[in-house]
């Protein structure tokens, strides 16, 4: 069977070393990988750092791929931390993610405030993701809170929204769910890792299909010790949805052309 070719594919939602938790692959080896896949780039993610400067050290040090960083927003950075972001982004920052693990459903820090209301601060957060025209991606936020950031995010004039790997687990949106979202503007990514079972990947799928390949995205999630590269992971998810009868061009609209105009390439 031919390999499954990858030449301008971007992947997202990469995990790499230095990090807390065991990586397979550290930042210059991802970029390395992905630059002899013909991979277009990558975006590297930490919850516990900014990944913007190390992006940059990586992309100097390999060459051939776009390496790309951000910053999530738990307790490690100063939570909801609009000085953090203006960093970020000042370094390059190309995605922005609201609470992983400091936040719903993991330890109950939440985005809304006592009236059921968007805090200001991440309202203040999002402006600035705006106007460097960046992306702000909701993390481990459930359905409610997801709902006010992206009608918070219509209204402002943000334009890119990203909904983090709804078929987790630990969100579990539902289709019904993701249409509502679709509707006011939001893209999804849906992560190789949470679809390795035939249940997760038809789940995909099914939701793929419901809000429709224009504002969805695939990544790997991938970096943790014990699992295959993300390289070998994007291949086995092109190959996995192929066989459920996505087309070519609906794949390579998702991990090619959806995922370079968030990036901005």
């Amino acid at each position: 069977m031919k390999e499954i070719e990858l030449t301008g594919v971007v992947d997202l939602h990469i995990h790499t070393a230095p990090d807390v938790r065991p990586r397979s692959v550290t930042d210059i080896e991802a970029a390395q990988q992905a630059r002899d896949a013909g991979m277009q780039a990558i975006l590297i993610k930490s919850h516990v750092t900014c990944t913007a400067d190390r992006a940059q050290i990586a992309e100097s040090a390999v060459g051939g791929v776009c390496v790309f960083g951000g910053l999530v927003l738990n307790e490690q950075v100063g939570g909801l931390n609009p000085v953090a972001v203006e960093a970020a982004l000042a370094l390059g920052g190309a995605i922005v993610w609201l609470p992983t693990f400091g936040g719903q459903p993991h330890t109950g820090v939440t985005v809304l405030d006592a009236e059921g209301q968007l805090k200001w601060v991440v309202r203040e957060i999002m402006a600035l993701v705006r106007d460097a025209d960046r992306v702000v991606a909701t993390g481990h936020i459930g359905f409610e809170e997801s709902s006010a950031v992206v009608a918070a995010a219509r209204e402002m004039g943000l334009r890119k929204v990203l909904i983090t790997h709804p078929e987790w687990p630990g969100l579990n949106l539902s289709t019904k769910q993701l249409r509502a979202l679709a509707g006011e503007g939001a893209f999804f990514e849906h992560c190789y890792l949470n679809s390795r079972d035939p249940a997760g990947l038809e789940r995909i799928t099914a939701q793929i299909r419901a809000v429709g390949v224009e504002c969805t995205v695939l990544t790997t999630d991938l970096g943790q010790a014990g699992n295959p590269l993300p390289v070998e992971g994007m291949r086995a998810y092109i190959g996995a949805l192929l066989d459920l009868g996505l087309s070519r061009a609906e794949v390579g609209r998702m991990m090619r052309e959806n995922p370079a105009w968030l990036l901005g390439l």
